[in-house]
């Protein structure tokens, strides 16, 4: 009985972590939406929906700490609940840039700002996939998909390259459009963090199924 508790409280972790993913996932999606229609009321959905993602994670950390102190659980049980504690900070980080590129938007008054915005557009899609690849990988416990995200987050981190240099062109030719040049260098980077934070919940996906961390000793 006592172990089915300890289950029933794992699968209610896992589904709270899930739906904490699906609900950034969605964040994400809807920054970029709001970015090439510039919705600003969209923008500030987002902004306010963050402190839901907020919510979720204090949920998420004090059930898993709850866990910990009250089942003192070993072996992969232990890497479960690690896992979560762990990912539900990169999942919460992936919300606040989603907020940020929305509070962005919001402060350019022009429509098409963003109009010319050269290869964001496909950073951002390579991006939003990495995220729902993340949480793939964990809700099916693919270690495969887990292991093809380094990859994925070279592409994104190539699109950034890309879009500097588009955008030392802008700083050099178009002084005039320094500050819509900066703004647009903010979403890229943003929208790097965003991949970096994906690799590192698929990191965490490996721990919960092998045990090995590159910051974490095996157990």
């Amino acid at each position: 009985m006592v172990r089915a508790n300890f289950e029933r409280d794992l699968q209610e972790l896992h589904n709270e972590l899930i739906e904490m993913g699906g609900f950034v996932e969605s964040a994400i999606e809807d920054s970029i939406e709001a970015f090439k229609a510039h919705d600003t009321e969209l923008c500030r959905k987002i902004i306010e929906n963050d402190k839901i993602v907020d919510t979720m994670e204090k949920r998420i950390e004090a059930k898993c700490l709850w866990l910990i102190a009250r089942e003192q659980p070993v072996a992969s049980d232990l890497r479960q609940i690690t896992t979560a504690l762990k990912m539900t900070t990169d999942i919460e980080r992936i919300g606040d840039h989603a907020s940020d590129i929305a509070e962005l938007i919001l402060r350019v008054p022009d429509k098409n700002a963003f109009s010319d915005s050269g290869h964001i557009p496909q950073m951002a899609a390579a991006a939003i996939q990495m995220v729902h690849d993340a949480v793939t990988a964990y809700v099916d416990s693919d270690l495969e998909l887990a292991g093809r995200m380094k990859k994925a987050d070279d592409v994104v981190d190539d699109y950034f390259n890309v879009i500097k240099q588009e955008l030392v062109q802008i700083f050099a030719t178009q002084p005039e459009h320094l500050d819509h040049a900066v703004d647009l260098l903010l979403i890229a980077k943003y929208l790097e963090r965003i991949g970096d934070h994906a690799v590192n919940i698929c990191e965490w996906v490996q721990f919960s199924q092998t045990g090995a961390h590159k910051n974490t000793p095996i157990f």
